[in-house]
This record gives C-alpha cells, structure tokens and sequence, in this order.
C-alpha cells in the first residue's frame, strides 16, 4: 500500500493538520486501521493523533482518496473529535481506558 500527501492545511485553533491524501493498494481497499496506521508512519505521528475521516475508491479502481485530520496529542484527537469517530478509529479516551482497565 502507497500512501501519497496530496495536501496538508494547518488548523492552529483546534491543534491538527487536515491532510488529504491518495492511496494505491494492490487488493481491496485497505481498513480504516491499516490506512491510519500507515498514514501515521508516514507522518511519523503515532497511530491515536491520526483520525481517518473519509475513504473514498471508485468502483473497480485501485485508488483511494482520503480526508484524515492529524492531532497534536491523542488528547486533543479524543477531545475534539466526535464519539463515533473516536471509535471507528479504535481511539480509546483516556477515561476509559481506566474503566476498561478495572
């Protein structure tokens, strides 16, 4: 899997950057975790800063074209972002991560 930066904008205000980028793959298209963890070694962000907000691949293509938004912290990403985000993305709030813990 070939992951290319088509644009990266700077959001001070909310601590991230929105990154748009391409990603080639051989076979199906990739699960959001691969993309993400893939993304975030490019990047060189850990895993839980990268939030993959969109993955779009046209029928019979071997091109995906994705939004992601890249945090700061792990922190900001679970403050800032929508729940059903944080999960879709497997980050675990640092609450919760207590509770699962116990």
């Amino acid at each position: 899997m070939d992951v290319d930066i088509v644009s990266e904008d700077e959001n001070p205000m909310l601590h991230r950057t929105d990154v748009t980028f391409e990603l080639v793959h051989e076979d199906a298209t990739p699960s959001r975790l691969q993309v993400r963890d893939s993304l975030a070694a490019k990047l060189n962000k850990d895993a839980d800063e990268v939030v993959v907000r969109k993955l779009d691949t046209k029928f019979g293509m071997r091109k995906t074209v994705g939004h992601a938004k890249v945090y700061e912290s792990a922190g900001q990403a679970a403050e800032i972002e929508q729940e059903h985000m944080l999960e879709r993305n497997k980050i675990v709030e640092e609450g919760d991560a207590e509770a699962e813990e116990a």
